[in-house]
């Protein structure tokens, strides 16, 4: 596919400087770009790299003479990069209509032009969408949803009753609607709770590789509209993930957590029971919230405190072992201020 630089711009809603009919197929880094691709320099620090770039075209945020063609300018080159790299990406592949191998339950619908392949598992009474690609290894329980248009991507499994939004991404491994980790003490023994609520991922989520999505003690589990999850992600019963909020790999929500919209949760961050996490909260990497934070904060350590204390506290911790000496010295010295005043 090959498309004039000005349809790519009016696509994105960026003007162009320069040759706005050169032919671009794909893009491509600075360093790896090819004729007839487009690239980008979204990171200053990489401009000396344009200047042997091969791209047909580039983003920019502002003209640069260190590119002598057509240049895309764009107040954000990394976000206009997301936009032109979503024209030409190759769409998933698709089956073509339903695999004889596939196993589809009593009273399920199927929407238009599904896709769904061998090896697929589809229980009683479920609905699937229209345009719904379900790849090999996928199981769908009793009485799920998946809206139109979504991929779920190989050996995902759908526990029953669970409702999948619109255009929603579930990667490879990922188990939506898992028992939530609920149990009483019956004096040493553990009583397990039955879990019986539900998981609903709203529109537009993207569920990353191996996540753990728990069903709900009661109630439901609520990922809402435009949340992206990394890989390696646990997010446990009734937890609510407000919209459009991002957590990164190997993060681990406990119970009944409130999380906001906007709320960038970092890799290997734990976040406790029964808390609520604010609008536009940022945690850093590593931190354990073991409180609630209010809307806007930015946090980090463990447990967690404003990032800036927490950078400081760093650096006094760095210091502990002359802290420590210099307390020895004091402790002395104050010893023998002690004993000269006992012997006068």
């Amino acid at each position: 596919m090959e498309l004039t630089l000005r349809y790519i711009a009016e696509s994105i809603g960026d003007p162009v400087i320069g040759d706005d009919q050169v032919l671009i197929r794909g893009i491509n880094s600075l360093l790896l770009a090819e004729k007839g691709e487009i690239s980008f320099l979204a990171d200053p620090r990489l401009k000396d790299q344009i200047k042997g770039t091969k791209a047909s075209a580039v983003i920019v945020k502002e003209l640069t003479n260190l590119y002598q063609g057509p240049q895309l300018i764009s107040p954000n080159p990394y976000l206009t990069y997301a936009r032109v790299a979503t024209i030409f990406a190759p769409p998933a592949p698709r089956f073509p209509g339903i695999s004889e191998k596939a196993i589809i339950g009593e009273g399920t619908h199927l929407g238009k032009d599904v896709s769904i392949y061998p090896f697929v598992y589809v229980g009683q009474e479920a609905a699937i969408g229209n345009r719904v690609i379900l790849f090999p290894g996928v199981y769908v329980g009793d009485r799920v949803t998946v809206g139109d248009g979504s991929v779920v991507y190989p050996n995902v499994t759908i526990m029953s009753d669970s409702i999948i939004g619109k255009e929603v991404i579930i990667h490879a491994g990922s188990v939506i609607g898992s028992d939530g980790f609920g149990y009483a003490w019956d004096g040493d023994v553990s009583v397990k709770i039955p879990q019986t609520g539900i998981v609903q991922i709203e529109d537009n989520v993207e569920i990353g590789a191996q996540n753990a999505i728990d069903r709900a003690s009661l109630g439901k589990t609520l990922i809402q509209k435009g949340v992206k999850t990394d890989n390696l992600v646990q997010i446990s019963h009734n937890v609510v993930v407000g919209e459009n909020t991002i957590i990164i790999a190997q993060a681990g929500i406990a119970g009944s957590t409130r999380i906001g919209r906007n709320v960038v949760i970092g890799p290997q961050v734990g976040v406790s029971d029964h808390l609520e996490i604010g609008d536009r909260v940022m945690v850093v990497g590593g931190s354990g919230v073991a409180q609630s934070i209010s809307p806007g904060e930015v946090v980090s350590g463990f447990p967690t405190m404003p990032h800036r204390l927490w950078l400081k506290t760093r650096g006094h911790v760095r210091r502990l072992p002359k802290y420590s000496e210099r307390l020895r010295e004091l402790e002395d010295r104050v010893k023998e201020l002690e004993e000269e005043l006992k012997r006068e």
